[in-house]
């Protein structure tokens, strides 16, 4: 097994990786007890050998596996990249790995599932099987076995094969722009950016009540800022449901906070939380944000929404894609509503393939018809 773990040794690997057209990466990290992801173990192969770094190594410089995930000239094959990317793009001060191919996106273009697995496609594409016997692991503890690497690389082995065959189809059925075009949303930076003050947006508001809602966005960016600063899971600084319940209950002092008895925080954080209530208690309500009232569902939209879904799954089947890459509830929604502007499904590839026979649904140019076990699509004139 070839293990890493020399600063020596990984130049030696990169030099002789840049001489490939492409690599494959994948990642072993643990993050349940911390806030940014800790990396493990990082597994890349060539058309040669398959390797495994250890950033955990003592003494170990990764700036050559920074120079390999930025050139140009090697495309990087991932699969179900999404977590990967937000490793690198933290290890690389804000940059992100290019150029970069997913082979979950690749699948779900042909067609191989929702959100297919890398098991599922090791056994359909490469026919080989997985040893299962590591998956659950502390990739952090050292040293690591045989088992352990085995398993390890044979997440970058077997994708090689199924890389060149899924491109080989993608290339015979002319979608890799497709691809391309949904690896673009991956490799924008900004999807791995977490501003503070935007992680209020990820709870449930149980009341839009401009002083709630204040006192809820300040106190999520406060826990955020804390957990990134302690490198701690957010829900160790303050768990979602006890926010709330802070921000129901307005403390202003101690005391008010104390006979808060599930919320249990050490002395700077109580003092910190504190500072923030009283701050927002003393806002005139002209400084209080208004979140706009949730828009009502126009009376009869269900059943057309019901009619696109349907028709979504006939173009799906059609074209063999995965429904969900085509669209999703809100298009469905937005395109029944007539609200057109910004919605993904009608726009590249998607129009062409359903975005333009969901509106002729929707104008009342196109009839779903049944004709024995099959769906048939009927065009009319448009209905006045």
């Amino acid at each position: 097994m070839s293990l890493i773990t020399t600063t020596t040794d990984l130049e030696a690997f990169v030099r002789r990786a840049r001489r490939d057209r492409h690599v494959t990466i994948d990642t072993e990290f643990m993050r349940d007890r911390t806030y940014w992801p800790k990396l493990c173990l990082v597994q890349i192969a060539t058309a040669a050998e398959a390797v495994a770094v250890d950033p955990l190594a003592e003494g170990i410089d990764l700036a050559p596996l920074h120079e390999l995930l930025r050139d140009l000239a090697v495309l990087k094959v991932f699969h179900a990249c999404r977590q990967d990317l937000e490793i690198f793009h933290r290890m690389l001060g804000g940059r992100l790995p290019e150029p970069v191919f997913d082979t979950q996106v690749a699948a779900m273009v042909l067609g191989l599932g929702e959100e297919a697995s890398y098991e599922s496609l090791v056994t359909r594409i490469a026919r080989a099987r997985l040893d299962k016997s590591s998956r659950f692991t502390d990739w952090s503890r050292r040293p690591l076995s045989e088992a352990q690497l085995r398993y390890a690389l044979a997440d970058v082995t077997h994708l090689r094969v199924i890389y060149a065959r899924l491109r080989e189809r993608l290339v015979a059925r002319g979608r890799l722009a497709w691809v391309d075009e949904e690896l673009a949303k991956l490799l924008d930076p900004a999807l791995y950016e977490q501003p503070p003050e935007e992680a209020w947006k990820r709870l449930k508001l149980r009341s839009r009540e401009p002083r709630f809602v204040k006192l809820v966005q300040e106190l999520a960016a406060w826990r955020e800022r804390t957990a990134q600063r302690r490198d701690l899971p957010r829900n160790r600084i303050l768990r979602d449901d006890l926010l709330l319940e802070l921000a129901a209950n307005r403390p202003t002092g101690p005391e008010a906070l104390g006979r808060l008895g599930r919320i249990s925080l050490d002395r700077q954080s109580a003092a910190e939380v504190l500072t923030i209530v009283r701050r927002v208690m003393a806002l005139p309500e002209a400084e209080l944000p208004r979140l706009p009232a949730p828009a009502e569902k126009p009376r009869g939209l269900g059943p057309v929404v019901e009619l696109l879904r349907v028709l979504l799954k006939h173009c799906a089947e059609e074209y063999e894609v995965a429904p969900r890459l085509l669209a999703g509830a809100a298009d469905l929604e937005a395109i029944a509503a007539g609200r057109e502007a910004g919605v993904p499904a009608l726009s590249g590839w998607r129009r062409e393939i359903f975005g333009e026979r969901a509106l002729a649904l929707r104008q009342g140019r196109l009839a779903l018809t049944v004709r024995g076990r099959r769906l048939d699509l009927l065009a009319r004139e448009a209905v006045g």
